[in-house]
């Protein structure tokens, strides 16, 4: 749980096997939020993970639950909550997009002339109001991925899985896509499950993530909480006397770790930038040889899971990053 939101997902000890390959291992934890994104390179199970979610493939060890309803149990009302965009197409030929958007909402429940109504205004909203009519093989890419997300969405769902959004898209397309993706979980009515192996996409919708690697659990955070909690590391090398400068910095709030007379480390405290130790510095006329800066970013975050490892099925908190 994060922030005192109930949680949106939680795997118990969740395992699944194909065959004899074992595809995911033992993923423990809940992740809440928003948006909740499930990173890591191709080939490390997010996709099967989704579709265990969905209730495609049946554990073979463990559990999870969404929204606290058990995935195998309770799988019926789960697929009524739902939306899923697929990473492949499945579209079937000869249709307009209207009418194959119309007919997923009348596969998701709605009756006939509710679903129609449903299909014309989603595709509206993801920008394919002119060409609905057309023939879905004469889309490009970017305009068969809003048909995907449209006809994920014109049901109502509450959580809507996405799984590759963004994949070979060109930049036009893609930041129309990131957008869309921030609008609905802006709207505080639908949770995205988004999963990618972009660490730009998930870092710009998602909330909590969750970082796979070969099937298990490398890593997990709350973005927002990193961000707060990210230090500012600093590192100066001067050139000169430098004592005046160090007592115009100590002012600032800034604390120094001394590596030498002409080097130190510093983490800049609330509301100091690099450029006030630049201003401090000509104040004091302390010519500065080298600054270098550094926060990190999911680009970081994921790296560091990569380099570390899996860790061991031993609960949430082992996972964090």
């Amino acid at each position: 749980m994060v922030n005192g939101m109930s949680p949106v997902i939680d795997l118990d000890g969740l395992s699944v096997r194909f065959g004899r390959r074992t595809i995911l291992d033992r993923l423990q934890g809940s992740y809440s939020g928003r948006a909740v994104g499930l990173l890591g390179p191709n080939g490390a199970g997010k996709t099967t993970l989704i579709h265990t979610l969905l209730g495609f493939h049946e554990p073979t060890g463990g559990g999870a639950r969404i929204l606290g309803r058990d995935v195998v149990k309770e799988r019926r009302w789960i697929k009524r909550q739902i939306g899923y965009m697929p990473e492949n197409d499945a579209f079937i030929a000869g249709m307009s997009a209207v009418r194959f958007v119309r007919m997923m909402a009348e596969v998701s429940g709605l009756p006939a002339k509710t679903a129609l109504e449903r299909a014309h205004e989603t595709l509206f909203y993801v920008g394919l109001g002119e060409a609905r009519y057309r023939p879905l093989e004469s889309f490009s890419l970017g305009m068969k991925q809003q048909v995907k997300l449209a006809q994920a969405l014109v049901h109502g769902p509450r959580i809507l899985f996405l799984d590759e959004p963004t994949n070979g898209l060109d930049p036009p397309h893609r930041q129309r896509m990131i957008r869309l993706v921030k609008e609905i979980r802006d709207s505080g009515s639908v949770t995205v499950i988004l999963s990618s192996h972009l660490l730009k996409d998930v870092e710009e919708c998602c909330e909590d993530v969750l970082v796979l690697k070969d099937g298990k659990i490398a890593g997990s955070c709350n973005l927002e909480e990193q961000r707060r909690e990210n230090v500012r590391l600093v590192e100066v090398e001067t050139s000169g006397e430098s004592r005046a400068f160090e007592t115009a910095l100590a002012a600032l709030g800034c604390q120094l770790a001394m590596a030498s007379e002409a080097r130190f480390k510093t983490v800049l405290p609330e509301g100091i930038d690099v450029r006030d130790i630049y201003k401090a510095a000509g104040e004091q006329n302390v010519q500065i040889r080298r600054l270098s800066f550094r926060r990190d970013s999911l680009e970081d975050i994921f790296m560091k899971a990569m380099e570390n490892g899996t860790v061991a099925a031993g609960g949430a908190d082992d996972g964090r990053l």
